[in-house]
């Protein structure tokens, strides 16, 4: 899974958001690292809800324009929450959290 695919997901496990509310989120979440065009961020939903991962909740009209309103499934929970686990994983073995001495000794 893409950084960016993680941080849309993340950005959702708290509820539906609008796509500039998921690109703020994003910004926020990983403190300023990633920040997402309008394109991308709309093409990786599209690609998310055809793979049953996000769903669209609602779609309401703000001044003129249509405003979709995007929800995680659980698919996708289990998803972001699978490769959360799997990165801190990963991260033990960098940090000492997990005992080397045993692996090379």
């Amino acid at each position: 899974m893409s950084e960016q695919t993680y941080f849309v997901l993340a950005a959702l496990l708290d509820g539906p958001l609008h796509g500039h509310a998921i690109i703020k989120k994003v910004v926020d979440l990983s403190q300023g690292r990633i920040t997402l065009a309008v394109g991308t961020l709309y093409g990786a939903l599209d690609r998310l809800a055809a793979n049953g991962v996000i769903t669209v909740e609602r779609e309401e009209v703000v001044n003129g324009r249509k405003r979709r309103y995007f929800r995680i499934t659980d698919e996708g929970s289990g998803m972001v929450e699978a490769e959360a686990r799997r990165m801190q994983q990963a991260a033990a073995v960098v940090t000492g959290r997990r005992n080397l001495g045993a692996t090379f000794g």
